[in-house]
């Protein structure tokens, strides 16, 4: 039986829907309705202007209306007396193809036509800094390894319990809060689920992060790479694929616990990850992170080089334990549902070539990487990264041709944006050349 919203805001005593959807760039757009009107809304969506957001659309086209899913309910910890949705945008009575949290969708349809369903966890990594955003908030914090600093973790134990609270209250099954390797850092786990639940628990996520830091003063960042010297913000995905409730990426006898299908399935990642690292990776600022010299805590932690490994965190993608394998290539401001689209069409496409991953490498990349013949480089900024993914058949036909122009279009304006701009290096490299 559906979800009737109405009744639901009568039952648990909420005021107000925010009916949410998120644009091509990431970025959360809602309307916060009544719950007196929530019932139309659940059936006709509430009305936004493409235009006026990070959707490849001009001041003439037709309203957008966000339909919210009522499965996607969140009701706000910090403030119960209102209800989160995530929403499917749609456009002349039509789903609109660009939209995120569609193409996710659409991805999820055509593995299910398979009998699959992918399921993962994400490890959103994030800094508490000041208001201004220039500095981490705990000047306490300056250790040259500061990687699980029991104390720096226990100063923000008020905005780290808070969060991890919330999650528990709404049944995430968090499991870990730790400081990361870079001062100011912090990594929150809960567990896995169905791809489109963890894209909807990721996104909203994000809002709560930063939502209860500015109650505590502060400002949560999930930005690439704010600290030059600092270790930057991944967000790594761990990925299993099931059918008929079994794991099928778990064999007993296959390497390291995985089947041939879940190598199939890397190959997949292995191949495409050229293209799709401007999904993954989607900022200027990503490239700094994935490209980064030495941090001051000794490593990057992030991939440089298309390779997979066993347990070992110097490699793009690795396989911890049987039954799954981690991606450790996305970073903090992958779009939540365009990271799992790009993780599924990649993944399905190994399975039906039957991709082989190659060789599998057990030596530090950091240090042993130039060792490798022909190992395969990540893009090295945004605008390679943006080439080759619009280059890429697979994504344009798994992901659709409207999405992948829109993509395309709006973030080479921001590449261009970003390429008009003059900085103070080039005043201190060149203005004496």
């Amino acid at each position: 039986m559906a979800i009737d919203l109405a009744e639901t805001a009568k039952a648990k005593g909420i005021r107000y829907f925010l009916i949410s959807y998120t644009d091509l760039f990431g970025t959360q757009r809602a309307k916060l309705v009544p719950a007196q009107a929530i019932g139309e809304m659940q059936k006709a969506g509430a009305s936004f202007a493409g235009f006026a957001t990070w959707l490849d659309m001009t001041p003439a086209d037709p309203d957008v209306f966000a339909v919210p899913d009522p499965e996607s309910l969140i009701q706000l910890p910090w403030k119960p007396e209102v209800g989160w949705l995530a929403a499917d945008p749609w456009m002349g009575g039509k789903l609109v193809a660009q939209a995120p949290r569609n193409v996710l969708k659409k991805q999820i349809a055509a593995a299910a036509a398979l009998g699959y369903q992918m399921k993962t966890g994400v490890e959103c990594e994030f800094f508490l800094v000041t208001p201004d955003g220039k500095a981490i908030s705990d000047a306490a914090d300056y250790q040259a390894k500061p990687c699980y600093d029991q104390s720096a973790l226990m100063r923000r134990y008020d905005v780290i319990t808070e969060i991890c609270d919330a999650m528990l209250s709404l049944g995430w099954q968090p499991y870990q809060n730790d400081h990361e390797d870079a001062n100011g850092q912090f990594e929150m786990n809960w567990h896995y689920d169905d791809a489109l639940v963890t894209a909807d628990r990721h996104a909203f996520f994000k809002y709560m992060a930063k939502s209860i830091a500015e109650k505590h003063g502060l400002r949560a960042t999930f930005m690439p790479k704010p600290f030059a010297a600092l270790t930057g913000n991944g967000c790594h995905a761990h990925i299993s694929l099931w059918k008929d409730g079994v794991n099928v990426f778990e064999a007993a006898d296959g390497e390291l616990g995985v089947s041939k299908l879940g190598y199939h399935f890397l190959g997949g990642l292995l191949a495409h990850a050229g293209a799709f690292a401007a999904l993954t990776n989607p900022t200027v600022n990503s490239y700094k992170r994935i490209n980064a010299p030495v941090t001051r805590s000794g490593a990057t932690w992030s991939p440089n080089t298309i390779s997979y490994t066993g347990n070992n965190r110097t490699h793009m993608i690795r396989i911890p334990d049987a039954g799954r394998f981690e991606l450790r290539l996305a970073d903090g401001a992958a779009n939540p549902y365009l990271l799992q689209a790009a993780i599924l069409a990649a993944g399905l496409d190994g399975l039906a070539k039957e991709t082989s991953p190659g060789q599998r490498l057990d030596l530090n990349m950091y240090t042993d990487g130039h060792k490798v013949k022909g190992a395969r480089k990540l893009p090295l900024n945004l605008l390679d990264a943006l080439r080759a993914f619009e280059k890429s058949s697979l994504l344009a036909e798994s992901l659709g041709p409207e999405f992948v122009t829109a993509y395309a279009r709006l973030k080479m304006g921001e590449w261009n944006d970003y390429a008009g701009h003059l900085t103070e290096w080039e005043r201190a490299a060149t203005l004496d050349c």
